[in-house]
């Protein structure tokens, strides 16, 4: 367990890749705070688990992520009762596909807000006790769309563009603090993120449900397989490592090849 004794913040982990993160730095020994919404009695069970999984302490913190006096009362929660934060991992994140002419405004100010304006609020706000323990660990959860571009996609692909250029500039001005800052871009990966936007995108383009799923979600991805929230996982532990304190300021992609065209 080569996380006991540290803590760790995964935002958007009541299901999910964000859920795997947490399982996985709890099976390290990592004490977590969760965050998300969902059924109350489903997160707490989810919250015991990880402190079977752990032999320490867990936490759930109903934080809006788009609400950054919020965020910041997260990490002080996490400071006071949990330590750190020594691992923060930016995962929130919501999902709308619509021609731009036709896309909400509410809707994009909702996405710029959790997808990408979350994670510069929850660095600002855990950077202080990183830099005072002289070690930690920020990966945020960017996608093949921090890389490449979708259509109809217009706020989310400014929004991961926006995670992975904080994620470089971040990373060199903490470099010397002991603190690595990276982002994972995986493809597409079967959570209920990408389930819950196969209807717009029925709609959209006229397809059925299979040709979703087929002809464009995985479309672009080479092996034609699902990235699955496990493997996203087991790159973020690597990530904490000390074996990989060297890798900072990376874009690490996990996309079943899209990318590489």
């Amino acid at each position: 367990m080569f996380l006991k004794g540290k803590s760790a913040i995964v935002t958007g982990s009541t299901s999910g890749i964000g859920l795997a993160y947490a399982k996985a730095l709890a099976t390290e020994g990592a004490s977590v705070m969760i965050n998300g919404f969902g059924d109350e009695a489903a997160i707490e069970a989810e919250r015991k688990e990880l402190e079977t999984l752990s032999g320490a302490k867990a936490l759930y913190d109903a934080a809006d992520m788009s609400k950054p006096e919020q965020i910041a009362a997260m990490v002080e929660r996490c400071h006071a009762e949990l330590g750190g934060p020594d691992i923060v991992i930016n995962n929130a994140g919501i999902q709308h596909v619509s021609a731009i002419e036709d896309f909400p405004p509410e809707k994009y100010d909702a996405i710029i807000a959790i997808n990408m304006s979350s994670v510069w609020h929850l660095c600002r706000a855990a950077v202080p006790h990183m830099k005072a323990a002289k070690w930690g660990r920020i990966i945020s959860t960017a996608s093949a769309h921090s890389l490449v571009a979708s259509p109809n996609k217009s706020a989310y692909v400014m929004a991961k563009h926006g995670v992975a250029g904080l994620t470089k500039t971040l990373a060199l001005e903490v470099a010397r603090d002991g603190i690595t800052v990276n982002c994972i871009s995986p493809g597409y990966v079967w959570t209920p993120l990408v389930e819950n936007q196969i209807p717009d995108t029925m709609k959209t383009r006229g397809l059925t449900r299979d040709q979703v799923i087929n002809d464009v979600l995985l479309a672009a991805q080479p092996t034609k397989e699902f990235v699955t929230p496990e493997q996203v996982a087991a790159l973020a532990l690597f990530l904490c490592r000390d074996e990989a304190k060297s890798v900072t300021g990376a874009n690490l992609s996990m996309d079943g090849g899209w990318t590489a065209a």
